[in-house]
């Protein structure tokens, strides 16, 4: 069992940048891939990134390229996600997940992860 508590949202102005953070406890953190998802009222879960368990693998949505990086430190059990240039359609609740195997055209389904965090709203206004 894993559990992720995920933080750093808030409320930010368009071009504003925030760093989410997700903490994770339980079995060996650096055994699993990890991914962050974004739902919007009314919206799918949508794929941000993931990060190899090495952290050497790095994988982005194609609606934050360039803006967002994915990151990892296996000696805190923490995955990281650094947004820059924000924008008001980045405005969602954003989960972190973890999945113990992960093939390349999964990593953007929701379905092939194990666990996930509670999420954390970001909002950002125009």
């Amino acid at each position: 069992q894993v559990q992720l508590v995920e933080s750093g949202g808030g409320l930010v102005q368009a071009g504003d940048s925030l760093r989410l953070s997700c903490a994770a406890s339980g079995r060996t953190f650096s055994t699993y891939h990890m991914g962050w998802f974004r739902q919007a009222p009314g919206k799918e879960r949508e794929f941000v990134a993931a990060i190899s368990w090495s952290g050497i693998g790095t994988y982005y949505g194609d609606s934050v390229k360039g803006r967002f990086t994915i990151s990892r430190d296996n000696a805190k059990n923490t995955v990281y996600l650094q947004m820059n240039s924000l924008k008001p359609e980045d405005t969602a609740n954003y989960y972190c997940a973890a999945a113990l195997s992960l093939s390349i055209p999964g990593l953007s389904v929701p379905a092939q992860y194990n666990y996930w965090g509670q999420g954390t709203q970001v909002t950002v206004s125009s």
